[in-house]
């Protein structure tokens, strides 16, 4: 037992977290991710079902990757991490063009490992920090790791969408090429594979960052010599358990619900921005100085929201995230020219502050022996919502779009999908107004439960 914790960064656990959390998720693809698809061959509707594969993979595996964390330690799921990322980038560095069939298959794959990565990740290096902050630090330094790690994060988000951007685009690199004396000329064919083979590389710098770490005392795990058929048991024990204290924990379930509420609504708008930015009228070329600037505008953001939970009420935090939520849902309904960016980057605010809310909060209160699938219950949380609003907002946009073609004026295709895009955001707002009214109801009732339980000789 510790006598003197150990300040938070002098732990390597904690340092190879904020480094891994920067490899792993700020790709240099990202800029590019849709037009990387659609320029190796796919069409429109594969990129979409492909997207729905990669979201129900993480869904099926969020959850028993958080139990399998637990049973056989962070470690080891980080570095099966490392390793699916790495795997996943091989397969577009190397896959041949020309043969669609070829291609479709392969991007299967690809989306099927990304998404075993994310749910192996998610949860477990949170889970890996924390405890090493228990074990021979001081918890309460948490919020300090979750602010250098987000504005870390949000710098190298900078770099990977700017350099991502540029060494996509064959003109670019080509002019630079030109510029040193070199008069290769080469095509988007050659170029469209440059991001891939950065992010191959900061796979790489995932693999030794995660063999670098190790499990925490108070979370390490024995040789048990178990059976699979043991192993699996066990697993199973360590998910439903998990699964019953968040049900019948009403903080727990509370932080997860009201997170899954504001999350899911405000990533459907990001995942859209690109078709907003267009319609409000700014250039395609703005779209990644727009990112890089939200990035920065991230590296400040953490530091706030360290400051709002250590001098605010839970309550208070909650309360202020959804008036920015639902201010910048009312202001992207107006569609105003150009300034229309400046809610769309109050969402990506608010998501960081939802994000960092619920890190904070469900941390605190989680067990260090299940926090892995508590973290991972949270994930599954936030992804099956996205999942449904996005199958709902996409029969939305087929209603509206009927409604157009069926009226008495006709009107062209762009037009159609325009208005349609324009009148299927105002839905949002009421459709989050209902989301947050059914959440809490539902926590207003396992609280009241649970204060009848702690006093059962109370009379009324």
């Amino acid at each position: 037992m510790n006598q003197t914790p150990a300040p938070p960064f002098s732990l390597s656990n904690v340092r190879r977290f904020i480094a891994f959390r920067a490899f792993f998720n700020c790709r240099f693809y990202y800029p590019v991710f849709t037009i990387l698809f659609l320029d190796y061959g796919l069409t429109i509707e594969q990129f979409a079902l492909l997207n729905t594969v990669w979201a129900f993979t993480i869904v099926l595996a969020e959850v028993p990757s958080g139990a399998l964390a637990d049973l056989i330690g962070r470690k080891r799921l980080l570095v099966a991490t490392a390793w699916l990322m790495i795997a996943e980038m091989l397969l577009l560095s190397f896959v041949p063009l020309g043969n669609s069939k070829l291609i479709f298959t392969v991007f299967l794959v690809n989306r099927i490992l990304s998404g075993l990565a994310e749910a192996l990740a998610s949860g477990a290096d949170e889970a890996m920090a924390y405890d090493t902050l228990i074990d021979r630090g001081n918890p309460d330094d948490w919020p300090k790791v979750l602010d250098v790690q987000m504005r870390v994060r949000n710098f190298f988000y900078i770099i990977t969408m700017t350099v991502g951007a540029v060494v996509y685009d064959p003109g670019t690199v080509n002019t630079v090429l030109h510029w040193l004396g070199l008069q290769t000329e080469l095509s988007q064919e050659v170029t469209m594979r440059f991001p891939i083979y950065l992010t191959l590389i900061l796979g790489v710098f995932s693999l030794v960052t995660t063999l670098g770490m190790h499990d925490p005392v108070l979370v390490q795990k024995k040789e048990s010599g178990q059976s699979a058929i043991q192993q699996i048991k066990e697993v199973t024990r360590i998910t439903l358990g998990a699964g019953k204290w968040v049900m019948h924990t009403p903080m727990a379930l509370a932080i997860i619900l009201f997170g899954m509420s504001l999350d899911h609504v405000l990533r459907m708008l990001v995942t859209l921005n690109s078709q907003y930015y267009r319609i409000i009228e700014l250039p395609e070329a703005s779209f990644g100085l727009i990112g890089s600037v939200i990035a920065l505008i991230g590296i400040v953001v953490p530091r706030i929201a360290r400051a709002m939970s250590e001098h605010f009420h839970i309550l208070t935090n909650v309360t202020i995230v959804i008036i920015l939520a639902f201010i910048s849902l009312w202001g992207i309904t107006l569609f105003v020219p150009y300034y229309g960016m400046l809610p769309m980057m109050l969402v990506f605010i608010t998501m960081m502050l939802t994000s960092f809310f619920t890190s904070t909060y469900l941390n605190k209160i989680a067990d260090p022996q299940q926090r892995a699938t508590v973290l991972s219950y949270k994930g599954l949380a936030f992804n099956a919502a996205y999942g449904i609003i996005g199958m709902l907002y996409g029969g939305l946009i087929v209603g509206l779009r009927g409604n157009l073609q069926e009226a008495s004026e006709p009107m062209p295709p762009e037009l159609i999908e325009d208005t349609a895009f324009h009148l299927s955001l105002g839905y949002l707002p009421g459709y989050l107004a209902i989301t947050l009214f059914l959440v809490s109801c539902i926590c207003f009732f396992h609280f009241r439960s649970a204060r009848k339980k702690k006093s059962p000789g109370q009379t009324q």
